[in-house]
């Protein structure tokens, strides 16, 4: 499958690698072509990868999986709906993984105001892209967590949801291909993105105080 990585961070970084690895072409875009953080990625993660601007990354991908901090990620899905053509969107999953984090605050960091409670990353970042199928999906594990589940002790969960049942079963079997065994907890159409986000200020906090990124949750009922 083609996949287009939208940010040049650690996540993306992490994602684009083990997504290469697994035999997927990826492009990952940034805001200017030939980004030098791209260009060390792409030579690192070999055949397969390669790199671009966000709208090529986005109009090369049958999935896209944007990786951006908090504050940037919907401005950025903003403008890749003006760049990148309407009609190309159109059936095309996208998996936000980012976390409307406001980093400008200090640690822990607080959710962004204007994107909790009422509303939420995921479901604005549908609304910018509205023929593309939105799905949250990875947001509550750190990155490395995120391609290589065994390395936790047992296994955990994930959260995801969606307005498309088809979208969200493409995801699955990503996440399966990345080792997660547990099936991923369907909570429902976009508007569950504003629970998992929520997430964030327990996750921050656990981190500080494990010292580690690398735990998750488990829903044992």
């Amino acid at each position: 499958m083609k996949i287009g990585i939208i940010g040049t961070g650690m996540v993306g970084k992490t994602l684009g690698t083990k997504l290469v690895s697994l035999g997927h072409e990826v492009k990952m875009g940034s805001r200017e072509a030939g980004n030098a953080e791209g260009a060390a990625w792409m030579k690192s993660a070999g055949k397969g990868a390669s790199q671009g601007t966000f709208a090529e990354a986005a109009n090369f991908g049958e999935m896209i999986f944007i990786c951006l901090r908090g504050d940037v990620a919907l401005p950025v899905a903003k403008d890749l709906a003006k760049s990148v053509p309407a009609d190309q969107w159109i059936g095309k999953v996208v998996v936000d993984v980012s976390n409307p984090l406001d980093m400008s605050k200090g640690m822990p960091p607080p959710l962004i105001a204007d994107l909790q409670n009422t509303t939420s990353l995921g479901e604005e970042t549908q609304k910018a892209l509205p023929g593309a199928l939105v799905v949250k999906a990875l947001n509550t594990v750190n990155c490395e967590v995120m391609v290589n589940p065994g390395m936790l002790k047992e296994e955990t969960d994930l959260f995801i949801c969606g307005n498309d049942a088809g979208a969200k079963g493409k995801v699955r079997e990503v996440l399966r291909a990345f080792g997660w065994k547990n099936e991923p907890i369907d909570l429902g159409d976009i508007t569950n993105a504003r629970a998992t986000e929520a997430l964030m200020p327990i996750w921050m906090r656990l981190f500080f105080m494990f010292k580690t990124p690398h735990f998750n949750f488990k829903i044992v009922k």
